[in-house]
């Protein structure tokens, strides 16, 4: 890093947490006695997830329509009993977030969710818990999702921390750039290690 910052804003998937698709899938197919394919067409090929993620379907409005895609009641219980068996957090990551928050740096996660993620957090990933608390966001709540610039920076208006003061980190190339044209830093998450270099400090402790 050339320049001091305050903030490291990480992703979820990929990042602070293993995620498995098809657990996923699997799970909520067997709590609404579906199959597998419907499932997985229903979140992610009707559109249905993408416009929760943007914020333009609360909660309830999100349900009532994988509802409708899967002719059969989607309840929260079942939806985040499904998301928390697909998502495993790294010990490694969280204890490297906790290491930057311990010397005064700012942590949080910004992913691409919808409300129903932002309402359940601890939840579904209670170990970021109370690491993360207050300090994780979902694209939902920001109405725009990453990559567009608009995600990043109004997560760090939330947070009052100038883009300059941030570094974004993700696995994903294309978000780690609209991270960039926000004005923060960016890099793009392979390992631990890699990721310690480019803050410049040898390890979480």
């Amino acid at each position: 890093m050339t320049e001091p910052i305050s903030c490291v804003l990480f992703d979820l998937d990929g990042v602070l947490a293993d995620y498995d698709r098809e657990v996923r899938i699997a799970t909520l197919a067997r709590h609404l006695g579906r199959q597998p394919e419907a499932v997985r067409a229903a979140i992610y090929t009707s559109g249905i997830e993408d416009a929760a993620d943007a914020g333009l379907l609360d909660t309830c409005a999100y349900l009532t329509a994988l509802a409708r895609r899967l002719g059969s009641p989607v309840g929260a219980d079942a939806w985040v009993d499904a998301r928390r068996a697909a998502t495993r957090a790294r010990p490694q990551m969280l204890s490297l977030a906790a290491g930057l928050q311990r010397r005064g740096i700012t942590v949080a996660v910004l992913s691409n969710n919808g409300m129903l993620m932002a309402e359940r957090w601890p939840a579904i990933v209670p170990a970021l818990f109370p690491l993360f608390d207050r300090r994780a966001f979902c694209s939902a709540q920001l109405r725009a999702t990453k990559p567009s610039p608009a995600a990043y920076l109004r997560c760090l208006k939330a947070l009052a921390i100038p883009p300059r003061a941030a570094l974004f980190v993700d696995d994903n190339a294309a978000n780690v750039a609209g991270a960039c044209e926000a004005g923060l830093a960016g890099h793009r998450f392979v390992d631990p290690a890699a990721l310690l270099q480019t803050l410049g400090w040898p390890g979480p402790g």
